[in-house]
């Protein structure tokens, strides 16, 4: 049977199916014959494509051919069944890889190709009018935001009217709209065949094709499930493989598309490509009865209220509203879920925020609903989100120069500010006078927050205001504004509702400060029962005490650990710096390490792997950072001491993940534990104003001192005397001696204590920092300040010591760097904040951080950028430098962004070695121990992960 025969059997047996045939060898394009839909044009069964579809969309594809032969123009020319009596609108510029598809469509079948001038495309009605009526084009792939602009009443008149003379309308580059919003832009009698293209440009464009049967767009029945993508064009592959890289059949997982193995597609600098490489998407799917349906963007998956969420699902939800013309949602600084619409009435947004509430959870509703009156959108017709967030900066920025009439427009404004940053729904009537941020849901970004919208309501800095958002209640933060803002005018406000700390709830014992147990002396004497250990904690900290012939049994890594010090070990002396203070700039690209924009490494491969060893699951999320304790003689009962927001301390054994003890405290911990210097105790702050001492064999409490306010600081041991110092948000810094159970000192600092204090030997000094803004050397002795300077933004980093300077990061966005006797030497300036603490490499050499710019930084000591390297969020946490385990003398850095990656690099370079995910938002730093890492988590558990593989040298 020849070809041409086999094609008219297949014509004649299915009817509503076609087979279509093209011939490569003899370099002609197909033949369009009117037998039904059959297309015919080859003449030799060596080389060509067969292709099965019937009225809902393809249901087979076979390709035959040989290396090389690439034809998605052609291809889509057959399924759309292009001819030349077709018009092409060029509706995606020349740097957007469809407009190669639209080009060759057109040449490809002799259709006219209309290409429009840049300044009509942003006018929606004038393109309509020219597409439409006056050029009559038939055949529309567009990105379904440049549809989305002509607005629905516009789509459903004219662009999908009954009369229209679109005929093929084929969507893509982005999520596909629902079902029903598809329908409600549809006019009635509107016949237009409508498409769901999907694929990445890596991939050559489209990957597959769907076409949405007629009988389901005329349906009434509302359906759940989003469109989906159909199935494979040309040979490509598609697979959806689940977070471990395994390929699934049914379930969510992650789309990877390759070329099959009869092509290949090169990216950037490529030469060689192997054959059956698969490209990850970045988009999330789920598969059921064999067919494939979108998610979400991988960037569009956020952590919301501690819940997982897709903003494209509010998009979609508020598209459905019939008063909502169109609509683009946006994650604003990673902070506030913003809702941007489109809509003829400007009186609706009370409306629709009542309507989103029925819809969407309660993590899901916007912060904010801004009017606009048409959606911003790229060059490639995609939504222009950097233009969104302009646009809400303008909104924000004219709202706050509307000037203060007085002080109840203060009061009504405030009160606002504290609703939104909280994110209480605005129809809450009034904020109660005595509601405490932190106890709100409040925490430090957001304080931050609130803080700059309150001053540029104002239009001025308000000097310590921060500290009273932390600690004192909305009426009293209003009274202190009035002061700054209305000097000259009493105060009219009651105060009697204000309060800083409710403590009511606290025990007799905890209340007073001191244990009830009479007696000083305790049965566990750090000079009767001295243990021997190391304890690791955030920032590469070491304590190492008695433990002289420890490094002999720590194995293969033991030279991560240095004997009896506070801190790792001084290798080599800093060469002194000279005046003024220098200044530092992250600017120059020849020191970053970028990641591409699927968020794989764009330098080097991956050459180590991190896998779940155990998790251990608190109740609440982990923003503590562990604590290891390793005894010197049983090293395999080492343990990890964290607290989380349950209000529960516990005790994990290593190894295993076995909890070992729990521990219920007053209230939320945020500060991390740390270990007594006879190593039978562990010393923890807490929300409600205490600083517990537990034993750290049974978790038992022992001793509980009590602060003026939530202790968020993470207390320091002093080896020498084994005092504790600990900080406090009521502005004091504290030294007690656990064994007398006594406060041996109490120092003012001049402003809220966040961050945890560092000891430096010599010279023996302690440093504390503000959230006023101040660094402070203090006595550690006496508790009597030695020096201080004044950084003039917030300090939420922990100062960090090495032999001849100490180190901390800035609000503002620059670390600074001081000498032990108070002379700023330099400063480095980041991109954005800096709340991550610094850590230093063994060596003294280099220092490491991260800032809310989303980078990891390495400078030298003297100020000077080494690398720095792009992570996909913010870096909150504290790097952790550690020697590889693979037997090489390679040291790496473990870093934690707070969209839940870990990222592990070479400390020398920057080259990231590997990269995983945890399900949740980190704010805990990580430790490492050996080839294991130990962080805590926003999901509530606290994470083990092997450190796998590494090429030894």
């Amino acid at each position: 049977m020849t070809l041409q025969e086999l094609v008219h059997k297949a014509a004649s047996c299915y009817m509503d199916k076609v087979a279509v045939c093209f011939d490569e060898c003899n370099n002609q394009l197909p033949v369009y014959y009117t037998y039904k839909t059959v297309v015919n044009a080859a003449s030799e069964l060596s080389n060509f494509l067969l292709l099965h579809c019937d009225f809902q969309g393809i249901r087979e594809i076979g390709l035959y051919c040989q290396p090389g032969i690439d034809l998605p123009s052609w291809i889509l020319g057959i399924l759309f069944d292009i001819t030349q009596e077709d018009v092409l609108f060029l509706a995606s510029p020349l740097t957007f890889d469809p407009s190669v598809v639209e080009i060759f469509l057109a040449l490809s079948s002799g259709a006219s190709l209309l290409i429009v001038p840049t300044s009509i495309k942003l006018l929606p009605s004038k393109l309509a009018s020219v597409l439409f009526s006056r050029h009559r084009v038939t055949v529309l792939q567009a990105t379904p935001t440049l549809l989305r602009r002509f607005g629905s009443k516009l789509i459903k008149s004219n662009v999908l009217s009954a009369t229209t003379s679109l005929r093929v309308l084929a969507l893509g580059g982005e999520a596909f709209p629902s079902l029903t919003v598809l329908r409600s832009w549809r006019g009635e009698g509107n016949k237009t065949q409508i498409f769901n293209v999907y694929g990445i440009t890596e991939v050559s464009s489209w990957a597959t094709i769907y076409r949405i049967p007629e009988k389901i767009l005329n349906s009434t029945l509302k359906c759940e499930l989003p469109v989906q993508l159909g199935f494979p064009l040309l040979g490509t592959v598609v697979e959806v493989r689940d977070t471990n890289g395994f390929t699934i059949q049914e379930g969510s997982g992650q789309v990877f598309l390759g070329c099959g193995r009869n092509r290949v597609c090169f990216l950037n600098d490529e030469v060689t490509v192997p054959l059956g490489t698969m490209r990850a998407t970045g988009d999330f799917v789920t598969v059921k009865d064999g067919e494939i349906f979108f998610l979400g963007r991988k960037d569009s998956q956020i952590k919301r209220h501690g819940k997982r969420l897709n903003i494209e699902l509010v998009q979609q939800v508020a598209e459905e509203l019939q008063q909502v013309e169109s609509c683009a949602v946006t994650w604003y600084n990673q902070e506030k879920l913003i809702l941007f619409m489109v809509s003829k009435d400007a009186s609706v947004k009370e409306y629709i925020f009542k309507e989103l509430q029925k819809y969407l959870p309660s993590h899901a509703i916007p912060d904010e609903l801004v009017l606009i009156d048409s959606l911003p959108f790229t060059s490639h017709g995609k939504i222009d989100v950097s233009e969104l967030n302009k646009i809400y900066l303008n909104y924000i920025n004219l709202k706050s120069e509307n000037k203060l009439s007085g002080k109840e427009d203060l009061w009504e404004k405030l009160q606002y500010l504290w609703k939104s940053t909280l994110n209480l729904p605005e129809d809450l009537l009034k904020v109660p006078d005595e509601s405490l941020f932190l106890n709100s849901g409040g925490d430090s970004l957001k304080s931050i927050r609130l803080l700059s919208e309150i001053e540029k309501l104002v239009g001025t800095s308000v000097p310590g205001l921060l500290e009273i958002i932390l600690s004192s209640s909305i009426l009293e933060i209003y009274n202190h504004i009035l002061q700054t803002v209305f000097p000259d005018e009493d105060v009219t406000f009651r105060k009697s509702c204000a309060t800083k700390r409710k403590l009511s709830d606290i025990n007799q014992e905890e209340a007073s400060g001191t244990s009830l147990h009479q007696k000083a002396i305790m049965t566990l004497s750090c000079h009767n029962e001295i243990n021997a250990f190391v304890a690791l904690s955030r920032g590469s900290q070491i304590l190492s005490l008695n433990t002289t012939r420890f490094s002999t049994k720590l194995g293969h890594c033991s030279s991560a650990y240095p004997s009896d010090s506070v801190s790792q070990t001084n290798i080599q002396n800093v060469k002194d710096l000279n005046s003024p203070v220098l200044i530092g700039k992250s600017k120059d690209p020849s020191y970053v390490v970028k990641l591409s924009e699927e968020g794989k490494p764009a330098i080097g491969t991956q050459k180590m792997e991190l896998h779940v060893r155990w998790r251990s699951d608190t109740g609440k999320c982990v923003d503590a950072s562990p604590l290891v304790v390793i005894p010197t003689f049983d090293k395999s009962s080492t343990t990890v001491y964290i607290g989380s927001h349950s209000h529960r301390v516990k005790a994990v054994d290593f190894y295993s993940g076995k909890v070992k003890w729990e521990q219920l405290l007053g209230d939320r911990i945020e500060s991390s534990a740390c270990v007594s210097k006879c190593g039978n105790f562990i010393v923890v702050g807490c929300y409600n104003g205490l600083v517990y001492v537990l034993k750290s064999n049974s978790g038992e409490k022992y001793w509980m001192f009590t602060t003026g306010d939530a202790v968020k600081s993470s207390a320091t041991m002093d080896p020498t005397t084994g005092l504790i110092y600990i900080g406090s948000h009521d502005q004091h810094a504290y030294a007690l001696d656990i064994y007398r159970k006594k406060c041996v000192w109490k120092s003012k600092c001049g402003g809220t204590v966040f961050s945890s204090p560092c000891l430096n030997p010599i010279p023996h000094h302690l440093y504390f920092a503000t959230l006023g803004g101040l660094l402070l050397a203090v006595n550690p002795a006496t508790g009597n300040i030695i020096w201080k300077h004044s950084c003039g933004k917030p300090l939420f980093s922990s100062p960090r010591c090495c032999s001849q300077y100490i180190c901390i990061g800035c609000v503002d966005g620059n670390l600074l760097c001081f000498t032990h006797f108070g002379e700023q030497v330099w400063q480095f300036c980041t991109s954005g904040p800096i709340f991550s603490s610094p850590c230093t490499s063994p060596s003294e050499q280099k220092i490491f951080f991260g800032s809310h710019d989303c980078f990891i930084y390495c400078c030298n000591m003297k100020g000077h950028l080494q690398w720095k390297f792009e992570t996909t969020s913010r870096v909150y946490a504290t790097p952790f430098a550690f020697h590889n385990c693979n037997g090489s003398n390679e040291m790496l850095l473990a870093a934690a962004s707070t969209d839940g990656k870990l990222w592990i690099l070479e400390s020398q370079s920057g080259q990231l070695q590997s990269v995983y995910e945890l399900p949740g938002e980190v704010f805990s730093s990580p430790v490492v121990l050996e080839s294991m890492l130990i962080i805590g988590c926003r999901d509530n558990y606290v994470y083990c992960l092997d450190l796998l593989g590494g090429n030894k040298k």
